[in-house]
C-alpha cells in the first residue's frame, strides 16, 4: 500500500469539472448517482455501500427515547389544545365549567410534561442546561422553551383560577389570570403540534417522508384528547366541543387514508409489522371510531353514552398514535435500506 503523505494531489482540470457538472445533474434529476465511489488510498475504512453501510452498522441509528417520550407527545398534546380551548371560551362567553375543566387539564399537563421529559434525560441538569441557549433553526431548542412558557402560562391561569374559587375576584387576581391566559394561549398552540416538526426534522424515513403532515396531525390528535377529557368531566352537553371532536376525528380520517394510500417504502413501517397494527389502531379509534360515534350522537339527540364512547375513542386513539409513531421510526431506522428502493409498493 502506498504511503499516503507520499501521495500527490491530484489538480482538478476541465474534464474533472465536467464530469463534476454531470454527476450534480444526474442526482438532480434522478435524485441518486449510478456512479461508484472511490476508496482513498489508505483509508482507515472500507467503502460504504447501501448494502454493508459502515462495518455492517446502519446508516441511520434509532432515536434513543424510552417509553416517557410518546407519553410526553400525548400529554403535550392535549394539554396545549386544553389551554388554547379553554382561553378561546374565555374570551367568548362561553360555559365558565368547560373554562375550568380546560384550565385544570392545562396545568396538570404543564406538571406531568416536564417530568416526562426530565426524566427520559435522566438528570435536572441536562433540561436546565437546554434553557442555556435559545436556537431558533432548532426544533428541540425551540420546543424546550415552548414548554417552559406554556407551563408558566398554564400555573398562572390555574393558580388565579384557586384563589378566585376560594376568595373571589380581586384585581391583582385578575391581572395573574390574564397575563397567565394571553401565555397559554400564545403557547399552548405550538406546544400541542411541535413535537410533530421536531420527528419530522429528521433523517428517520417514516418521520421524514410526512414532516409536512406530522404538525397539524399530532395537533388534531391532541385536539381529540382534549376535547374528550373535557367531556368526560361533565361537559358533554356542550355543542361546540361537539363540533371540535368532529372536526378532529373527521382530519384523522383522512390522515388515516394517506397513510394507507401513499406507497412508497419508508411508509411501510405505518402499515406492517407490529408498528403497524399500533398506527392502525390509533387511526381507527382517533377517527372513524368516533366520528361515527359523534355522527349517531347528533342524529339521536346527543345521548351522553355515544358522547362518552367518543371521548375515551379519542383519547386511546391519540396516545396510541404517539407510541405508533416513536415505534415506526425505531423499526424504519433499523431497515435502513428500506428508502433506497422507492419503486416497490405494498
Amino acid at each position: 500500500m502506498s504511503d499516503p503523505a507520499r501521495i500527490t494531489p491530484r489538480i482538478p482540470d476541465e474534464s474533472s469539472e465536467r464530469r463534476l457538472v454531470e454527476i450534480r445533474r444526474e442526482a438532480e434529476s434522478a435524485g441518486k448517482v449510478a456512479a461508484k465511489g472511490v476508496r482513498p488510498g489508505g483509508a482507515p475504512f472500507p467503502q460504504a455501500s447501501p448494502e454493508t453501510g459502515y462495518y455492517g452498522i446502519p446508516l441511520l441509528k434509532p432515536p434513543s427515547w424510552t417509553w416517557e417520550i410518546p407519553l410526553y407527545f400525548f400529554v403535550g398534546g392535549a394539554a396545549g389544545a386544553a389551554a388554547v380551548v379553554g382561553s378561546i371560551a374565555q374570551y367568548t362567553g362561553a360555559d365558565r365549567k368547560i373554562v375550568r375543566d380546560a384550565r385544570w387539564i392545562a396545568a396538570a399537563g404543564s406538571v406531568i410534561s416536564p417530568a416526562l421529559l426530565i426524566s427520559d434525560l435522566g438528570r435536572p441538569a441536562r433540561f436546565l442546561n437546554m434553557l442555556r441557549v435559545f436556537k431558533p433553526q432548532s426544533p428541540m431548542s425551540v420546543g424546550v422553551w415552548t414548554l417552559v412558557g406554556f407551563s408558566g402560562g398554564a400555573a398562572a391561569v390555574a393558580f388565579a383560577q384557586l384563589l378566585t374559587d376560594r376568595y373571589g375576584s380581586s384585581f391583582p387576581v385578575r391581572v395573574i389570570e390574564q397575563a397567565g391566559q394571553a401565555a397559554s394561549l400564545l403557547f399552548g398552540l405550538p406546544f400541542s403540534n411541535y413535537t410533530g416538526v421536531l420527528i419530522g426534522a429528521t433523517a428517520i424515513p417514516a418521520w421524514n417522508e410526512n414532516a409536512a403532515d406530522l404538525p397539524i396531525h399530532f395537533g388534531m390528535s391532541g385536539l381529540s384528547a382534549a376535547v374528550g377529557m373535557l367531556e368526560l368531566m361533565g361537559n358533554y352537553k356542550s355543542r361546540a366541543l361537539g363540533a371540535l371532536g368532529l372536526g378532529a376525528a373527521l382530519f384523522e380520517s383522512w390522515e388515516g387514508l394517506k397513510i394507507e394510500t401513499r406507497h412508497k417504502a419508508a411508509m411501510e413501517p405505518l402499515r406492517h409489522g407490529g408498528s403497524g397494527t399500533l398506527t392502525r389502531a390509533g387511526g381507527l379509534l382517533s377517527g372513524p371510531v368516533p366520528t361515527a360515534l359523534r355522527i349517531l350522537s347528533l342524529l339521536s339527540g346527543n345521548p351522553k353514552s355515544l358522547r362518552k364512547a367518543a371521548a375515551i375513542s379519542g383519547i386511546a386513539g391519540s396516545l396510541l398514535t404517539r407510541i405508533a409513531w416513536v415505534y415506526a421510526g425505531h423499526v424504519s431506522a433499523k431497515d435502513w435500506r428500506l428508502p433506497l428502493n422507492e419503486s416497490k409498493s405494498f
